[in-house]
């Protein structure tokens, strides 16, 4: 164990440790529906079942999709990105750091722990990019006037993403928002609550929601 302790908290694995800590705690806030699953807004057209394609790399919004354009790593949210590079490269320096010692040898660790985590995370990127790809317009349009439900711990006029299902019974987790007139009168949606989509916002690529009594759905006995 104390050698254990010794090689994460030694360079180079130091390095990431903390920056691991700090994503398992991000990810367990996404779990509990206290954050945006795509918290940087780079690639956060794949939060709404929008993601860009292949050939969109340089077209995500948001301060670090340029970066990862140029690396290869685009068309996915920015957050699961940094989290597999930091996950990769901690693992990598980790087990390097057990097999070597000496100032060179552990700055070579480095290296290619950096190499190998922009490796696996592109080869990760590939198909999650296809998973991820963004439809048509119209397509998303199709949501409007279907029922959802919240996935977020709340939703407002700048938060919130809800599960919806088509009629052909495919799902998605989209972007929704709730109009400011509405959160200002007081109407609240939370995470397990139906509401309705009734419009879409092409500029912003999300919808705008209302809350729903699921009941309306049945057809009557």
């Amino acid at each position: 164990m104390a050698e254990f302790i010794d090689a994460a908290f030694g360079f180079p694995t130091a390095l990431f440790t903390f920056s691991l800590m700090v994503v398992a705690g991000y990810w367990a806030l996404v779990l509990a529906g206290g954050l945006d699953l795509d918290l940087l807004g780079a690639g956060a057209d794949a939060d709404a079942g929008a993601g860009a394609g292949a050939g969109d790399e340089g077209s995500a919004d948001g301060p670090v999709s340029g970066w990862f354009a140029f690396l290869g790593l685009g068309g996915v949210p920015a957050t699961v990105v940094l989290s597999l590079l930091i996950a990769l490269a901690w693992f990598v320096s980790l087990a390097g750091s057990a097999l070597t010692s000496g100032g060179g040898a552990r700055t070579a660790v480095l290296a290619a722990a950096l190499l190998a985590a922009w490796a696996g995370t592109r080869l990760a990127v590939l198909p999650l990019r296809r998973v991820l790809r963004r439809p048509a317009e119209a397509s998303l349009r199709h949501f409007v006037g279907l029922p959802c439900v919240i996935r977020t711990g709340r939703v407002g006029p700048d938060f919130g993403q809800a599960e919806v299902t088509a009629p052909d019974g495919s799902s998605a987790v989209v972007q929704v928002r709730l109009p400011a007139a509405d959160a200002a009168a007081g109407t609240a949606l939370t995470a397990g609550s139906t509401a309705l989509i009734f419009d879409f916002d092409p500029s912003g690529e999300f919808f705008y929601v209302m809350p729903h009594d699921a009941a309306l759905d049945r057809p009557a006995g």
